[in-house]
């Protein structure tokens, strides 16, 4: 789930919450992922031992869905129907939804997800943006579809692909931001197309989706290098003007700050999101699952006592289509994990 920029070298900054004085606070703190032998990809291609079992755990677990997604999506059906089966199938395998599948159509590159009621239908070109967590950490995957049979589509999807690649090649301990944003940039111009410059791929971290630096989609002129950690890289190619606004809201929400409301249900309702959700972000579609309509007024509440971020849609500023790409990496000295492979 991508990160858009709004200004200096991290953005919004991190999803950290800021605390402020209450009687409601969140949960225990949280585990530390575990850590065991793995497979790893190096730069090499050759495979060696590494570690941080939930990560990897939470990557293969991405991949299996990603290959489910791709035989369950087809032109026309409904958006919520999709989300749902994705969403569900992340949990029969044994993982839990890292935020709500993002299901964004032509011009909408990212931060939409379908409402309870929701009766859009796929079509045109389809970004489907998947995170999978495992004690919090957590595998974060993306893949464009073609649903109308359009060669523009097609090179788009390739143009991000192949950004995605080159990026993938690229990454490692001491190469600079700057360096992949423009391997990037360089891989969808060559395509005949323009990156998405105010949206980047981040790092991960715990319970926490953006943690921090980002990996631009061109070069940005941060000379900050990488270090050993955890990276979800995804370029985003487009036939327009190469950046975003924001849209209407798109019922995604992560808790911004700890607080307390008056309203017994809403009071509820944050517990619960305090305890399922903890940092990570959520959707009303999820809330309207367990407590109905009781439920959405609640979250209305509680985004009106400011304690939620409530994410918009994503738009590309011209009105033009936009195709993504996205894996999660581990890096790790001289090592590199691909996970969501």
């Amino acid at each position: 789930m991508t990160e858009k920029q709004y200004g200096g070298a991290t953005g919004r900054g991190t999803d950290k919450m800021t605390k402020t004085s209450a009687n409601v606070g969140l949960p225990p703190s949280k585990k530390e992922p575990s850590s065991t032998s793995a497979k790893v990809l190096s730069d090499n291609n050759s495979v060696q031992s590494g570690d941080n079992e939930s990560y990897i755990k939470a990557g293969k677990i991405a991949a299996e869905v990603v290959k489910y997604a791709k035989s369950i999506i087809k032109k026309d059906v409904l958006l919520l129907e999709i989300a749902d089966k994705i969403e569900s199938k992340i949990i029969e395998l044994g993982g839990k939804p890292a935020f709500p599948v993002n299901l964004s159509i032509n011009e909408i590159a990212a931060h939409d997800t379908p409402a309870f009621n929701d009766a859009r239908k796929a079509s045109g070109l389809l970004k489907v943006d998947i995170g999978v967590q495992i004690e919090g950490c957590i595998a974060d995957t993306a893949f464009s579809l073609d649903l109308e049979n359009s060669e523009e589509n097609k090179k788009l999807i390739m143009a991000a692909e192949k950004a995605l690649l080159e990026a993938c090649k690229l990454i490692k301990e001491g190469v600079t931001i700057r360096e992949i944003g423009a391997s990037i940039e360089k891989a969808i111009k060559s395509s005949g197309f323009i990156p998405i410059n105010n949206l980047s791929g981040h790092s991960l971290e715990p319970y926490h989706l953006h943690s921090g630096i980002t990996i631009p989609n061109h070069d940005n002129s941060q000379e900050k290098t990488i270090e050993s950690g955890v990276y979800a890289i995804e370029p985003f190619a487009t036939i327009g003007l190469g950046s975003v606004r924001d849209g209407k809201l798109s019922g995604i929400y992560k808790i911004e700050r700890e607080g307390s409301v008056r309203d017994s249900t809403a009071r509820e309702v944050l517990a619960f999101i305090y305890e399922e959700y903890q940092t990570l972000p959520f959707c009303s579609r999820w809330i309207y699952k367990k407590f109905n309509s009781r439920g959405l007024l609640a979250l209305r509440r509680i985004e009106e006592s400011k304690l939620l971020h409530h994410y918009p849609q994503l738009i590309e500023v011209s009105g033009k289509k936009v195709s993504q790409a996205e894996h999660t990496i581990i890096i790790d000295k001289d090592k590199k994990t691909i996970t969501t492979i």
